[in-house]
């Protein structure tokens, strides 16, 4: 199996030069993108309708789950995207499962992978630093880190009374919603927001901002340097 990327394209503390890839014809390729999930794939939904307006130029190329029974395997063989499972409990540690994970998305050559609500801990191997994005449902640092995730979030918002929340799109390092922030989008808490209303509006910001940073990615237009995202868009 292949490591994909060259280290120094898409590395951590490197610049992600402008023009996106070109194939040995100068014509520039398709991102080829991985997907993680764990649960229905309304995420992995979302880049395919992307994908077919033409708002990403990408190709999902595999997606892995972390459970036989997610949905979200079932819209990938819909579309006939490779699909593998990877359920953790047959796994001793955190280190042997995340080399099992990324061993098979190697074999796919990914220049970006996305986790759409893939629930596992995961260990970011070296060679794919600066290339695992993630979306989380608050403003990071904010309601971020262990145990913070989906309901838990906007629970924990509410009871806090925050008037503002959103949604962030980073890249993904070692430690919980850590890693360099690319995009953020604020949405309003209400008065008489429960969980699930305000779910929806954050989702809602979700859709449209992390298609968006796949986007500035493929284009070339981010770049990371001292932890931090800049760029042009």
């Amino acid at each position: 199996m292949h490591a994909g990327c060259e280290r120094g394209a898409y590395g951590i503390e490197s610049a992600f030069s402008g023009g996106g890839r070109k194939g040995g014809d100068g014509v520039a390729d398709r991102l080829k993108v991985a997907v993680l999930l764990s649960g229905s794939g309304t995420t992995l939904e979302n880049f395919f309708a992307k994908i077919d307006e033409g708002y990403l130029d990408a190709e999902i190329v595999c997606v892995v789950s972390s459970l036989s029974k997610a949905y979200g395997l079932v819209r990938a063989e819909k579309r006939g995207v490779p699909t593998a499972v990877f359920v953790r409990k047959k796994y001793g540690s955190v280190k042997e499962y995340s080399e099992a994970v990324f061993a098979a998305v190697d074999g796919y050559e990914p220049d970006l992978v996305v986790l759409a609500g893939f629930m596992v801990l995961i260990e970011i191997p070296e060679r794919y630093a600066g290339r695992v994005m993630n979306v989380h449902p608050a403003l990071i640092p904010a309601f971020c880190g262990d145990g913070m995730y989906g309901h838990f979030v906007h629970e924990a918002v509410i009871e806090r009374g925050v008037k503002i929340t959103g949604c962030t799109v980073h890249f993904v390092d070692n430690v919980y919603d850590h890693g360099p922030i690319i995009l953020q989008k604020a949405v309003e808490v209400k008065a008489d927001d429960t969980a699930d209303t305000l779910a929806e509006r954050v989702q809602a910001a979700e859709r449209e901002i992390y298609p968006l940073a796949v986007k500035l990615f493929g284009e070339g237009r981010l770049r990371i340097e001292g932890g931090r995202v800049s760029g042009e868009w």
